[in-house]
């Protein structure tokens, strides 16, 4: 214990009780349905993340393999048995919990990547053989999470595969040619789109064509921030939340509570703690003497950063709609057990940071 990062689990803290706080005020001063809730889940994901930050590195290395395959299991289940809420069967009941295994595969792929690259010899990474088995890792659960169909979160497990490829230190030519080739099969792309998230991608364009509609969210969000102004409006005395205007205030849009109620302020002080929690990650995989705990920091910290990116955007306008939520603030069993996961994993690197692993031990 006194070698975990406690500046790192601090800002975890104070993120996950302004989260509980937030859902206080979006509940109107009322502890349920939301914010009691999600302060148990909180607390014992807290726990959790204690402990695996703890366990011997050798441990979570050893089952890796055996934690994806468990991940890409949850997938497969949700095609056989799961269950459609909001348009898309995206969630599996496990003894009467609604668990989403897709947030799970974020983890599961940043563990199986690590494992595979921790045994790899460094000049051995760009041989063409040896990318077959991490495209494989990352593209199977990509797919199956396109058919639920969920683009948002297919799209940050495939950037989060890149990322680790790229700290692997894959051949610049290779990202190269595949975003030559993304940019152009873009049109092509479209046709495959579902017609909702073609109307995201419009509504983000232009979302004053149908106010009342689907632009209704973005522009009630907008309402919100612009009427928090610089120090806000007070703690639930938001207009536009505590009047029900704001859509989805307790998942995807809990940063335009935090804007409106708490102004610029505010939400330039939450933008600011997660930036500083980003850059503890990277910090701790420059740091860390072992390939997979470098790694496995890598894919946590940039699993992190693209959901705070795309979830700010998203409510501030500068990215379309996609239902990314927000960690430690959004309510939801099943994202926040997966993101603490990510941080005692995160923080497990950081505590065996001077600890190296001989790569020989883990081969494919």
């Amino acid at each position: 214990l006194a070698q975990v990062n406690w500046l790192m689990v601090t800002i975890i803290l104070l993120l996950g009780c302004a989260g509980i706080a937030m859902l206080y005020s979006a509940a109107g001063g009322e502890w349920e349905p939301w914010a009691g809730r999600q302060a148990i889940r909180f607390g014992a994901a807290f726990v959790g993340m204690m402990v695996i930050a703890v366990l011997p590195n050798q441990l979570l290395m050893k089952y890796a393999y055996t934690y994806y395959g468990l991940c890409l299991v949850g997938l497969v289940l949700v095609e056989a048995i799961g269950f459609i809420g909001m348009g898309a069967q995206r969630w599996i009941s496990v003894g009467g919990l609604n668990v989403q295994p897709s947030e799970f595969m974020k983890v599961g792929v940043i563990l199986a990547l690590a494992r595979y690259y921790h045994g790899l010899d460094p000049e051995d990474v760009s041989r063409p053989v040896l990318l077959i088995p991490p495209l494989v890792i990352v593209g199977i659960p990509v797919g199956l999470i396109l058919i639920q169909p969920n683009l948002g979160t297919a799209t940050i497990t495939l950037v989060i595969g890149a990322s680790l490829l790229f700290a692997a230190g894959l051949y610049w030519r290779y990202f190269i040619a595949v975003g030559v080739a993304a940019v152009t099969a873009i049109p092509i792309g479209w046709q495959f789109l579902h017609d909702y998230q073609k109307r995201r991608v419009e509504t983000f364009l232009n979302p004053e064509s149908d106010p009342l509609g689907a632009g209704y969210n973005i522009m009630q969000s907008k309402i919100a921030i612009g009427s928090g102004r610089l120090f806000g409006t007070g703690f639930q005395q938001g207009s536009q939340s505590q009047l029900d205007f704001l859509p989805e205030k307790h998942t995807d849009f809990i940063f335009t509570m935090i804007a409106e109620e708490f102004g610029f302020v505010g939400a330039s002080l939450t933008i600011l703690l997660y930036l500083l929690l980003i850059l503890l990650g990277y910090a701790t995989a420059i740091r860390s003497r072992s390939r997979f705990g470098g790694m496995v920091a890598v894919g946590v910290t940039t699993m992190l950063l693209l959901h705070v990116a795309i979830n700010v955007g998203m409510v501030m306008g500068l990215l379309p709609v996609v239902g990314v939520p927000l960690p430690l603030l959004s309510y939801g069993g099943t994202m926040v057990f997966a993101i603490m996961l990510g941080f005692g994993v995160l923080l497990n690197s950081y505590v065996h940071r001077d600890t190296p692993l001989r790569s020989s031990q883990y081969r494919l």
